[in-house]
């Protein structure tokens, strides 16, 4: 299926969301902050980006404006999933260049069907 590389500091985030995504025959790759996703997308070439945003140092949306402003990176899509649930919020994530948004808790159908329309 796709390689999708999951940025989130929470270590249970990231065994959620990389149960359900290897549940679903894809592969998962894995970077624990913003910075560390910037250069492991550049390095891996991943499917889809799935980037939470409250991260120290760079955060989702800082990673996702460098993602989608960098020639290597910029046509990967990132899919942001945050607790941040405010409209203004999913404005400012569209305007990095975010193709979609989920608030956390995800639900597990609500993240397949949005990453089908990016794979």
């Amino acid at each position: 299926m796709a390689t999708i590389l999951v940025v989130d500091d929470s270590p249970s985030q990231i065994a959620h969301f990389t149960k359900i995504l290897e549940a679903n025959g894809h592969e998962c790759i894995v970077a624990e902050d913003g910075a560390s996703g910037v250069a492991l997308a550049k390095s891996a070439q991943p499917d889809l980006i799935l980037m939470d945003v409250v991260m120290p140092e760079l955060n989702g949306f800082q990673a996702t404006r460098k993602l989608t402003q960098d020639p290597s990176t910029k046509q990967i899509p990132v899919v942001l999933a945050t607790t941040k649930d405010q409209e203004t919020d999913r404005v400012w994530g569209q305007r990095q260049g975010a193709k979609a948004f989920l608030v956390k808790p995800v639900d597990e159908a609500e993240l397949l069907k949005t990453l089908a329309k990016f794979l």
